[in-house]
């Protein structure tokens, strides 16, 4: 019912929703798009379908490319990983120039394959936090989709109303706005001053577009507090969504398994693996 502005950062209610014309700040969301050219997308994809897609869970395949993980256990080891693919050298590289990735150093990858015949989809969840860090890096690759997210807290969000001014902005809160409930009680063309709104979090989805090529990063509060899904429905055509995952703190510099990371990303930034 509400979705993600890329450049106010806001999540603003959907037109035809209980919430139209309301909005709330929804910090942790970086979004390139164009991140990667469509001859690089081609060359990407063509050596990814080089190798063997597994089957995985709800109609997805994938491609691992990382360390053997035991989460229940909380066992970590190289296992057979021999680092990230060659073809992701690049695209690391470029990483670089996003202001969110300052020293982002992958130690693993996931290539996912979505397909409709499939009914290929992601149930909401939370990327594990015992060995994964805060960045999550996806790009999005062959058709656009949307990244829907929920949270199960049970805070409340503070909405405010939005004024859409000339230049497309919105107003701060407490700004003067014309709703549909103005409209409805008569007063048309009579601007109204509402108070911010108090929403239970679990009433609350954001849809965040993706389009294709592009890149998306989920920190703060978009990785900790709030589930990311991807829905059937959204699933138009084949979509590859390649995700690259960070070391937590306490496998990087200064943290109880240092050393264990340090092996683990030497692996990785060899540039010279195969799907485990």
């Amino acid at each position: 019912n509400f979705t993600y502005c890329p450049e106010t950062g806001l999540a603003k209610g959907n037109e035809h929703s209980a919430f139209a014309g309301w909005a709330f700040p929804f910090p942790g969301v970086f979004l390139m798009e164009e991140f990667i050219s469509e001859d690089e997308e081609s060359e990407i994809v063509e050596l990814m379908d080089r190798d063997d897609w597994k089957p995985s869970q709800s109609g997805r395949k994938k491609q691992d490319y990382g360390p053997k993980v035991n989460f229940k256990k909380q066992r970590l080891k190289a296992g057979s990983f021999t680092g990230l693919p060659h073809f992701s050298k690049k695209i690391v590289a470029q990483m670089k120039a996003c202001p969110v990735l300052g020293g982002f150093l992958p130690v693993e990858q996931c290539n996912l394959d979505y397909m409709p015949e499939r009914g290929s989809a992601i149930d909401p969840h939370f990327d594990d936090w015992w060995l994964w860090g805060e960045r999550l890096v996806s790009l999005n690759l062959l058709s656009k989709t949307v990244l829907s997210m929920s949270c199960d807290s049970e805070d409340s969000i503070q909405l405010f109303p939005t004024f859409s001014k000339e230049n497309g902005e919105l107003s701060p809160p407490g700004s003067f706005t014309q709703t549909s409930a103005c409209k409805n009680s008569g007063e048309e063309g009579i601007n109204c001053v509402l108070s911010p709104r108090f929403v239970p979090s679990k009433e609350v989805t954001v849809a965040i577009h993706l389009p294709r090529r592009s890149l998306v990063v989920l920190y703060g509060d978009a990785r900790y507090k709030w589930k990311h899904a991807i829905f059937r429905k959204h699933i138009e055509h084949r979509r590859i969504c390649v995700t690259f995952r960070e070391l937590s703190a306490q496998f990087s510099a200064g943290g109880r398994h240092e050393e264990l990371g340090k092996e683990l990303l030497e692996i990785a930034l060899s540039f010279q693996g195969r799907p485990v």
